[in-house]
């Protein structure tokens, strides 16, 4: 182990946390060189810090609208440009998505996460999804959506509207984004990400690993997300779902360990954001689980399906949850925090 490493960890003490927003990348390859068990007893002595460690929050995702999008990300079956057998949808009618909003409280989540596949809205149907926002939000649950790219004019008619959550995540690193999407620029993310900011949206963001990416890019990813000027409220960290007809399918798949590294990480780097467990569960083992959610993770999806891709089967999460002594069940946060937890892939 690197004398850089060892300065960054104790076994025996973990001072408490601090919010940092000048990480080196030197400094993040050194938390990944720690030994397993010195980094997850870091990453699990910060979370005990600002979190219960044995409460997840849970979220519920509907896809509002579905396939025939313009970008080409190697991942997605969304992607027109792709050969997934996605059907093209319209936009989800109103009553249908309260309909499945009341289902999801139901059921016990709090809040109600909608993503569209745009590259960004149109102001018409920006339109549209404000009238959904303002139904969910009526039914006194918490709101987030993904929609793509907004303007900066976009994003304070959602805040107005009343959104609690913006996500857009990053997806992999500044010097590997290339490869895996043309259709954008890396900035084009920033930007978004900093108009959503500056309307006093919480932001939710995160990326995914296990697309051929080398360690180097999630520690540039970490970094682009732990120097941010507020760490985003909410890191969904997604494992990659191959899918036939992507590009990205048959890529050699991530280390179950280097993946539950990658949670330990994002949770010392911070601190105080919900690190949420988020696409790729059904490829994971219930033992790979356990130890993502003792890295540090404390969010996950609830359902049968995450956007287009398959979830656990709730019975099997809460069953998981029952082995783990976990509570699913969070109170939303206290109203002077002005907090609030997302649910975004």
């Amino acid at each position: 182990m690197s004398e850089s490493a060892q300065s960054l960890t104790s076994p025996s003490e973990t001072a408490p946390a601090t919010l940092r927003h000048d990480w080196s990348k030197h400094e993040i390859s050194a938390l990944f060189e720690l030994p397993f068990n010195d980094l997850l007893f870091q990453a699990q002595s910060l979370h005990r810090q600002n979190f219960d460690p044995n409460q997840v929050q849970v979220s519920t995702l509907l896809s509002i609208k579905t396939g025939a999008c313009p970008e080409d990300c190697g991942y997605c079956s969304q992607s027109a440009k792709n050969d997934a057998e996605v059907e093209r949808e319209r936009l989800l009618p109103l009553d249908e998505v309260i309909e499945k909003a009341q289902l999801a409280k139901d059921n016990g989540a709090s809040r109600f996460c909608m993503g569209a596949a745009w590259r960004n809205p149109t102001d018409k149907n920006l339109d549209k999804v404000i009238d959904m926002i303002i139904a969910v939000k009526g039914l006194g649950m918490e709101t987030c959506v993904t929609l793509g790219m907004l303007t900066e004019q976009q994003s304070k008619r959602l805040k107005e509207a009343g959104l609690d959550y913006y996500n857009h995540n990053l997806d992999t690193s500044p010097e590997y984004y290339g490869d895996i999407i043309t259709t954008r620029t890396f900035q084009d993310r920033l930007d978004t990400l900093a108009y959503v900011r500056d309307a006093d949206i919480n932001v939710c963001s995160g990326g995914i690993f296990g697309m051929g990416e080398q360690q180097s890019d999630r520690v540039s990813m970490l970094q682009q997300l732990a120097n941010m000027p507020q760490h985003p409220d909410s890191v969904p960290i997604n494992m990659l779902v191959q899918i036939e007809g992507t590009p990205l399918h048959g890529v050699d798949e991530i280390d179950p360990l280097d993946f539950i590294r990658s949670i330990a990480v994002a949770r010392i780097l911070m601190p105080e954001s919900y690190v949420r467990l988020s696409a790729g569960r059904t490829e994971m083992s219930d033992e790979t689980q356990a130890l993502c959610f003792l890295a540090g993770a404390n969010s996950i999806f609830y359902g049968d399906r995450l956007l287009t891709t398959d979830n656990p089967e709730e019975n099997h999460d809460q069953q998981l949850f029952s082995r783990l002594g976990i509570n699913s069940k969070i109170a939303p946060p206290p109203a002077d925090t002005g907090k609030a937890t997302c649910a975004c892939s």
